[in-house]
């Protein structure tokens, strides 16, 4: 089993930048593949990064490749997403989850171990 708790959210004005941090707990953290989604007021969870249980692959929703990047620390349990050139789009609720099922790895429904997010606002 897995829990994830995101942290490192905050304001920042626009073309900043911030590193959100996904620390997981269990013994089957690192045989996992991870993700982050976000969520803004009113829209539907969006995926953002996906990053292999090895941390060889990653993968970037296209709005964000470029300026985020996905990683993670086995031996620290712990996944971060590196978010650079910050713009107003970006606010939202951002979320980490294992990738526990198959298919296809931009669909939430995926995903399982929830955190109960960061909250990054960006100001123009």
């Amino acid at each position: 089993q897995v829990q994830s708790v995101e942290s490192g959210g905050g304001l920042v004005q626009a073309g900043g930048s911030l590193r959100l941090s996904c620390a997981a707990s269990g013994r089957t953290f690192s045989s996992y593949a991870m993700g982050w989604f976000r969520q803004a007021p009113g829209k539907e969870r969006e995926f953002v990064a996906h990053i292999s249980w090895s941390g060889g692959i990653t993968y970037y929703a296209d709005s964000v490749k470029g300026r985020f990047t996905i990683s993670r620390d086995n031996a620290k349990n712990t996944v971060y997403l590196q978010m650079n050139s910050l713009k107003p789009d970006d606010t939202a609720v951002y979320y980490c989850a294992a990738k526990t099922k198959g298919g296809n790895y931009t669909l939430e429904r995926g995903y399982d171990y929830w955190g109960q997010g960061t909250q990054v606002t960006v100001s123009s």
